[in-house]
């Protein structure tokens, strides 16, 4: 894998923050998420800040001090029209139950937001989710990523790709 911009799905925060990357134990981690988007390595998007925002906890507090100038607007004509691609592709795919089109396209859901922002700025989208050509209950960012050639990895090859080490 190039190195590349990389752009963090919310559950890349969430899960290290409340399992084994806690701020209590590891701010090296968080220290090094922070450098890598001075450097330009790393970003979000404000859907994603907006997501973080509604835990009540010490990754709320970071984002908001620290990370904040790293969440990108989707607010552009570009990001704006590559979401009504990606919609209009989650409508027209018969593999997904209703239900999991509804949520993906529910309007707090950053999913497809990420994606129209990863197509349009040729970023690889960072996520803990798995493709999946079977599934119906839900619609898997990386199922969505095949279906636009969207390059993306977990966030352990990124923090690789990165040389990370405490």
């Amino acid at each position: 894998m190039e190195s590349s911009l990389y752009l963090l799905d919310a559950n890349t925060f969430m899960t290290p923050a409340r399992t084994y990357y806690s701020f209590k134990f590891t701010t090296s981690y968080w220290d090094f998420l922070l450098s890598k988007a001075e450097e330009g390595a790393i970003c979000s998007i404000d859907k994603v800040f907006i997501e973080i925002k509604k835990g009540n906890d010490e990754l709320k507090l970071w984002a908001e001090s620290q990370f904040e100038d790293y969440f990108i607007s989707t607010n552009t004509p570009e990001i704006i029209s590559n979401y009504g691609k990606i919609v209009l592709w989650v409508h027209n795919e018969d593999q997904y139950s209703q239900t999991a089109k509804d949520e993906f396209m529910e309007a707090d859901n950053a999913d497809a937001w990420l994606l129209a922002t990863a197509l349009t700025k040729n970023l690889f989208i960072v996520t803990f989710e798995q493709f999946n050509p079977d599934i119906k209950r839900k619609i898997p960012i990386p199922n969505v990523c095949h279906a636009f050639n969207i390059q993306y990895c977990n966030l352990f090859n990124m923090l690789e790709e990165l040389e990370f080490s405490f």
